[in-house]
């Protein structure tokens, strides 16, 4: 429990130097937001009023206090191009991409982990060399121009789901879901591969060792000897590339959003960036910065928890 801890506190101590940082960097750059919104219908009057009224009158250490509450409570200040408070504008979004990066996630880990133990298993076979071929394939293709053919394939000539008309998440929720499942296979491909990769090496690793000698030597099977011990010890870095993996997901996210039409914080992002909407680019880049975060301590929790090794000081 004092690694669990100490790891949550490195989190959450991490989280607040980063919304430090970025809050201190959007302040700076984006200028003042009260005449951005007012536009042509700035006069000294108005301006005063309107920076009163969203508190930046008030000095940068006090402002910025006031955000990170209001970020746990929802109020992430307003939109300057809608001038609309932020989370209402990005909490739908954030639900779409929270989807499709779960989605996204539960492909690689079901896929790629049975594939590992397979490929690691028949080893030096007569398709093993193929394996190697499209295991490379996969890692060389890049997420978008899989969901261009994902797109194309699936969407405009068998029409499993239609390109650009992304279903209510609310309203058509399995719609949604299958929507999505196309962007998340078109993220998932290389990450499949690599993790495939990663395993497979690993477990090979672990089977050279004295112990899967010694266990073989008493009686037990290479299978029994795979699944019982050989896995366990072969897992740890596989989790802590699938915590990168977590992060690399919301960077694929953003481009294969673009692709495949869907109203996420990637296409949000995309788009507010080019309205130089600073406010809610903020509050975006945090909450992905977060979201890498958080992955990187749990990565680590588990592999303390699946590997004695790690344990420190026998911390439990």
């Amino acid at each position: 429990m004092k690694y669990a801890a100490k790891k949550i506190a490195a989190m959450l101590f991490t989280m607040v130097i980063v919304s430090l940082l970025a809050f201190t960097a959007f302040s700076l750059i984006s200028g003042d937001a009260a005449e951005i919104m007012l536009g042509t219908q700035v006069t000294p009057e108005r301006l005063a009023a309107l920076r009163a009224e969203l508190g930046l009158d008030r000095p940068l250490p006090v402002r910025y206090v006031s955000w990170l509450l209001g970020f746990f409570t929802g109020d992430l200040g307003v939109s300057i191009k809608y001038n609309q408070p932020v989370w209402d504008l990005i909490a739908p979004k954030a639900l779409v991409t929270l989807c499709l990066s779960i989605l996204c996630f539960l492909l690689i880990t079901t896929v790629s982990i049975p594939l590992g133990l397979r490929s690691a298993a028949r080893s030096g076979g007569p398709l093993d060399g193929l394996g190697t071929v499209v295991n490379q394939l996969c890692m060389a293709v890049p997420s978008f121009f899989t969901g261009i053919l994902l797109s194309w394939g699936f969407g405009i000539a068998l029409k499993w789901f239609m390109p650009g008309s992304f279903p209510d998440l609310g309203s058509d929720f399995f719609g949604a879901v299958k929507y999505l499942f196309f962007a998340a296979a078109a993220i998932a491909v290389p990450r499949v591969a690599i993790t495939v990769r990663m395993l497979r090496g690993a477990i090979l690793t672990e089977m050279r060792k004295d112990y899967v000698r010694t266990a073989i030597s008493r009686g037990a099977t290479r299978r029994q000897v795979l699944y019982r011990h050989v896995l366990k010890n072969s897992l740890a870095p596989v989790v802590t590339l699938l915590a990168q993996t977590m992060a690399e997901i919301v960077a694929a996210g953003i481009v294969v959003e673009q692709v495949f039409v869907i109203p996420g914080l990637g296409r949000m992002l995309v788009a507010s960036i080019s309205n130089r909407d600073y406010p809610v680019v903020q509050a975006i880049v945090v909450i992905l910065a977060f979201w890498v975060v958080l992955a990187g301590t749990a990565a680590d929790i588990i592999n303390q928890r699946i590997d004695p090794r790690l344990r420190l000081g026998g911390d439990t």
